[in-house]
């Protein structure tokens, strides 16, 4: 037996004769550890037991859930020269308030009375578009004018016509008269020159026959003549019945084209009228580009451009603001292996740089320095091989630091399910995936709820 585990009890007979036997004690350092050995085996053994948390940890930064929230740049709509300057870096300034002053570049813009010449000419144009709208009421007038005139003269030429018509008819019977007439008196003068001839009539009766075929003859020609005149007259009544027509279709012609002219300049005028106006719209509107604004109460970040009188281009930056009353969101970014295990209102704890903290992650309420967080957007497209998650605050639990700003780290620990120790250790050795559970219904009701609060607020 070794010496170690040999022993002499202390009332043994032999114990007093050896002084060896006084000074040699059998060692107990050994049962002792043994026993804490075995005391600690039992204490892990028991504490395997223990429910542990299972959590999926992740990094990122504060940002914000709803995109007006987040840092902007504010840009120039319109190129110009920066004239002054209404704010410093790191002011608080309201929707509306002016940052900057600049001054025009453009020789287009130079005149400071633009605006009003610009209405002076329209408004001449509009004088000029209502006098030539009275000028094609005019024109159709006098169309209407023409049209009547063409009536009556019609009528008047076709009595004319009628009357013609009745002298010619006229002058035709007394040409039978005068024709029978001078017949007769032809006739009786042939009789007087015969009697004559036998003596029986005297040279006085026979020069008075002569001189009544004469009268006759005259007579004759004359009505033949007349009748030639009437005939005459009738032709140019019909030849004038004929031309006032085309007379009045000429003038009616003429008068249509200087209407549809007036029209046309009247079409044209409104054209330009229409951009004159679209252009004095423009240049209202582009004075107000002279100041830029703010586009939300925030803080002035920084000034992307400096000094007095420096061209800036159109679009371009000029002052980075941040709203002042953002809706924080923890932006994390989780590893594709990881994203299924997580849902939309799935419990995170987060730390944030600037607060101590001392986190145990299996046991997320004994953590100190932590705050609590719900899931509340996961994307759907990776971002360099990892999803993007945007984690806003839970309400159930204490409500996030105020000093909070964004871009500061954020890390996470999303909650899953709850294991014994020895089964996390025996997963985490063999590298096997969380538990999947499903998704909380309570907080994923939740959290919809407050993101359709979110963005009824943002509407507004």
């Amino acid at each position: 037996m070794p010496f170690a585990e040999y022993s002499v009890p202390e009332n043994h007979p032999e114990a007093k004769r050896f002084t060896s036997f006084e000074r040699v004690q059998t060692p107990r350092t050994g049962r002792v550890l043994a026993r804490w050995c075995a005391g600690m085996g039992m204490l892990v053994m028991l504490c395997g037991f223990l429910p542990w948390t299972q959590n999926i940890r992740s990094t990122g930064t504060l940002t914000t859930l709803r995109p007006q929230d987040r840092p902007q740049t504010v840009p120039s709509t319109i190129a110009g020269r920066i004239m002054r300057w209404r704010v410093k870096e790191g002011q608080l300034v309201q929707r509306g308030d002016t940052l900057v002053d600049i001054a025009e570049i453009k020789d287009k813009y130079f005149d400071p009375d633009l605006l009003l010449r610009t209405r002076e000419q329209l408004a001449a144009k509009e004088g000029s578009l209502r006098e030539n709208s009275a000028k094609a009421i005019a024109l159709s007038q006098q169309q209407i004018a023409l049209r009547e005139g063409l009536r009556v003269s019609l009528d008047k030429a076709r009595n004319k016509v009628r009357q013609s018509r009745l002298k010619v008819l006229s002058d035709s019977a007394e040409l039978v008269a005068a024709n029978t007439d001078f017949a007769i008196a032809r006739q009786q003068l042939d009789r007087q020159e015969k009697l004559y001839q036998q003596g029986l009539k005297s040279l006085t009766e026979v020069e008075q026959r002569r001189l009544k075929f004469q009268e006759s003859t005259a007579k004759q020609q004359a009505v033949a003549n007349k009748l030639g005149v009437s005939q005459q007259e009738l032709i140019n009544a019909r030849l004038e019945l004929l031309s006032l027509g085309a007379e009045y279709q000429d003038k009616l012609a003429k008068s249509e084209s200087d209407r549809r002219s007036a029209t046309a300049y009247q079409f044209d005028t409104e054209g330009q009228i229409a951009k004159m106006r679209n252009e004095y719209a423009n240049l209202s509107i582009r004075d107000a580009f002279y100041r830029i604004t703010a586009p939300q109460d925030g803080y002035v970040v920084r000034a992307l451009k400096q000094g007095l009188g420096e061209i800036i281009k159109e679009g371009e930056p000029i002052v980075t603001v941040m709203p002042s009353k953002p809706q924080l969101a923890a932006e994390l970014y989780v590893k594709p292996m990881d994203i299924p295990l997580l849902s939309v209102g799935r419990k995170v704890r987060l730390q944030f740089d600037g607060w101590p903290a001392l986190v145990f992650s299996g046991w997320p309420g004994t953590s100190f320095g932590t705050f609590g967080g719900v899931v509340a957007v996961i994307d759907n497209i990776d971002s360099q091989g990892q999803y993007r998650v945007l984690v806003i605050p839970d309400p159930d639990t204490e409500a996030w630091p105020p000093p909070l700003r964004v871009g500061s780290g954020v890390y996470g620990w999303a909650l899953l399910d709850d294991v014994p120790i020895w089964y996390e250790l025996w997963r985490q050795l063999n590298g096997f995936p969380p538990n999947f559970v499903g998704k909380p219904k309570e907080t994923d009701k939740l959290v919809k709820a407050d993101k359709t609060e979110n963005y009824a607020t943002a509407e507004e």
